[in-house]
């Protein structure tokens, strides 16, 4: 109750400092970082205006995702600067320097393979996955490793740099094949290695058509010849090409080096899809699915800007979806002074709202206008027809009818007041839909701007055509791949529930709902630990999880050990009257289930099914036993029930493992210090507070200790013992 009333007091002061330094935020653009309460940062985001962004955090609703942003932040900082590209290329540096944990992260779960000229006086051609600003030049990404090495090879074979990595004394086999003008032995002029890194670049960037042609004309030549050999190794060259230059499955007009982007969201998950498109051809695809916090478009450019940071190999298009139309969405707006509310003229009739016909002059005539015309219509945006310039237009709140509203409880004055009011209700619509066009087109500008200005490539939002199609195909990718990832957790959910119904009933248990795991480890009875896993419904309930350091035990005896945690385990549920489990599973045999239905039932009086997980020779999940005496289970190996219970068992097995590992390595830190003399309890714990590890305690030098109050003597003392060696004074 105390650390709830002093967190809440703790979150007011916090408050109270983000509403100080609100009222202080610039109107410049900018980022900003969210911080919580222990001082990290987990949030970074980027702003044309710093106050209205920042601001509206701590404003009006948000989603649950968003909410759970803001509930965790506990102060702000922010940068200005002094464009928008300047916040852009900030935030993308921000988050890769701090990988806050509500911003979109670019996992590097995937690299493509490219190929790559070195920056050296010698050149080299080579495949790697990973892209430096090292002056070389990239090419690519290929489809895969192997049409990257098969393109290198051919290219190897055609144009002989440098091969081996570092120069050798002697010329070696590539000199003699052909394959390399062996710069260790003699000199290879500048000009001829830029004439071949030139040859190389016109083949990479779609030169290969020529190339294909000679490479042919040099096929036949040698067939005539009866050179069948060389023939053959030109036609496999040829087949090369086609594999990675021409085979493919989009193919466009132009030979244009694009990435095209498209994004889908559903349920708080993101998911990207990229399409590498290289001399008019779609040659990779790509998907990453991640939750997202923020604004769904504002977290997918700061994807975009993740993905080409210290990217050097970049397309010359970037394809981009336009920004999502809020157009058609009424806003909710909170009444304030001079806000217009609707006039309702009964229950029966149709609600009428007020609206300006003039901002201008001393007297505003205003006209009456039907919020909608029947019960099944969008209300309609109310808006003044015109306004002057040192007039502040009224806000008015829309109305909605109810259903089976009379029309004609409110009578127009004629019938072209009808014509009138039809008129200007289409009007404001349109207006709106233009308003929040125009707001996305120059939104868009921005983006394109900013983007162009610091990338140097060109970037669309196509609108129409086979470009537009392009970006929908790369959304509906992205879709699809977010449904795909929500079927499957929905199929494995019903699986893992359907499994445990089955699995009740196979045991002759009924229906199990909750089920309790428990595993020993230790290594030659030293540190002896056990660990519970929950599972409920198939799905494990991490925060049911128990650890326990065996107490009573003395050397590796599993069946005490798993005496001692059961009783420990069951006492305290008995005792606090927690949730009992339907089904208790133990990782062993005969002698793990004895043990643990002695306890249950002849010390506690509970009569709980228990079995038993038996694994084989190579440590792996073999069958399943029940009873006591403790009998075999028929389960098929290949059933969603055994698949079930092995899962469980490796869940306990890496809980139980990790636990006992961290027990070990702190013993292992207690017992260097302890066998120190003059190294207490209260000395080790200041010494490791401190220094943060053994390892930087032992890098220490002697006067580092008087911070502690540890004099020169212990100090070496302590230096000696865990370095093996004497420590030597400093020198005077």
């Amino acid at each position: 109750m105390e650390m709830d009333m002093e967190d809440r007091e703790a979150r007011e002061r916090s408050m109270e400092v983000i509403r100080n330094k609100l009222a202080l935020l610039p109107d410049k653009p900018g980022c900003y970082l969210m911080k919580n309460r222990e001082g990290t940062i987990i949030y970074v985001g980027k702003a044309k205006i710093l106050k209205n962004r920042v601001r509206s955090y701590f404003t009006g609703s948000h989603s649950a995702k968003t909410q759970r942003l803001v509930s965790e932040i506990r102060d702000f900082e922010y940068i200005i600067t002094s464009s928008n590209m300047e916040a852009l290329i900030l935030e993308c540096n921000l988050i890769k320097q701090h990988h806050p944990r509500y911003n979109v992260l670019l996992k590097d779960d995937k690299t493509f393979p490219y190929i790559k000229i070195t920056n050296e006086k010698q050149p080299r051609l080579e495949v790697t996955r990973r892209i430096y600003k090292d002056k070389a030049k990239y090419f690519g990404p290929y489809p895969n490793a192997f049409a990257a090495q098969q393109t290198k090879k051919l290219l190897d074979r055609l144009y002989p740099l440098r091969k081996c990595k570092t120069m050798p004394d002697k010329v070696c086999l590539y000199y003699h094949i052909g394959q390399c003008l062996a710069p260790c032995e003699y000199e290879v002029s500048a000009e001829t290695n830029e004439r071949m890194v030139q040859e190389i670049t016109r083949f990479l960037n779609g030169g290969h058509g020529e190339i294909k042609q000679e490479l042919t004309a040099k096929m036949q030549a040698a067939a005539e010849e009866l050179n069948f050999e060389r023939a053959k190794e030109l036609r496999d060259h040829i087949m090369n090409i086609d594999a990675v230059m021409e085979k493919q499955k989009i193919t466009t007009n132009d030979a244009v080096d694009r990435d095209v982007f498209g994004y889908a969201v559903d349920k708080g998950w993101m998911a990207v899809h990229i399409q590498y498109m290289r001399q008019g051809k779609l040659i990779e695809r790509h998907v990453s699915l991640f939750p997202y916090y923020g604004d769904e478009y504002n977290d997918f450019m700061s994807y975009v800007t993740q993905v080409y940071s210290d990217n050097p190999a970049l397309p010359k298009e970037i394809f981009l979806p336009g920004m999502p139309d809020t157009a058609g969405t009424p806003d909710i707006v909170q009444a304030e002074p001079n806000v217009a509310s609707p006039t309702f003229i009964s229950t029966e009739a149709e609600p009428t709202a007020v609206v300006p016909a003039s901002a201008s002059g001393d007297a505003e005539p205003t006209a009456v206008v039907p919020a909608s015309a029947s019960g099944d219509a969008e209300p309609t945006a109310m808006v003044p027809s015109s306004a002057s310039a040192d007039t502040e237009p009224t806000t008015v709140v829309p109305t909605f009818a109810s259903m089976g509203t009379d029309p004609s409880a409110v009578a127009p004055a004629s019938a072209s007041t009808d014509a009138e009011t039809a008129n200007l209700a289409a009007g404001a619509a349109a207006s709106s839909t233009s308003a929040s066009a125009s707001s996305n087109e120059a939104e868009e500008k921005e983006v394109r701007d900013a983007l162009e200005s610091w990338l140097k490539v060109k970037v669309h939002f196509p609108q129409r055509g086979l470009k537009k199609q392009m970006v929908d195909m790369a959304r509906d990718n992205a879709r699809m791949a977010l449904e795909e990832k929500f079927r499957l957790l929905e199929r494995d959910e019903n699986r893992s529930v359907k499994a445990v119904e089955n699995l009740g009933g196979m045991l002759g248990t009924g229906i199990i709902r909750r089920i309790e795991a428990f595993d020993n480890s230790n290594i030659q009875g030293t540190n002896p630990v056990s660990a519970m896993v929950v599972f409920v419904n198939g799905k494990p309930d991490r925060k049911e999880y128990r650890k326990y350091k065996v107490k009573t035990v003395q050397g590796p005896d599993d069946y005490e050990t798993m005496r001692e945690v059961i009783r420990r385990r069951y006492e305290r549920v008995l005792k606090e009257n927690l949730t009992m489990p339907d089904l208790i599973v133990v990782d062993g045999g005969k002698g793990q289930i004895s043990a643990a239905i002695d306890v249950l039932e002849n010390e506690l009086g509970l009569f709980i099914p228990v079995c038993g997980l038996v694994k084989d020779a190579k440590h792996k999940t073999a069958q399943l036993m029940m009873g006591d005496p403790a009998e075999v289970v028929p389960l098929a190996r290949d059933s969603q029930e055994f698949y079930l219970l092995q899962r469980i068992q490796d869940e306990v097995h890496r809980f139980a493992i990790t636990f006992h590992r961290e027990t070990r390595a702190k013993s292992m830190v207690v017992s260097q210090l302890d066998s120190i003399p003059g190294i207490g309890e209260k000395r080790r714990k200041a010494l490791l507070k401190h220094f943060g590890s053994v390892r930087k305690i032992k890098e220490a030098q002697v006067e580092d200790f008087k911070p502690l109050g540890i004099g020169e003597k212990l100090a070496r003392d302590i230096l000696q013992a865990l370095q093996g060696e004497t420590a030597t004074a400093p020198q005077e």
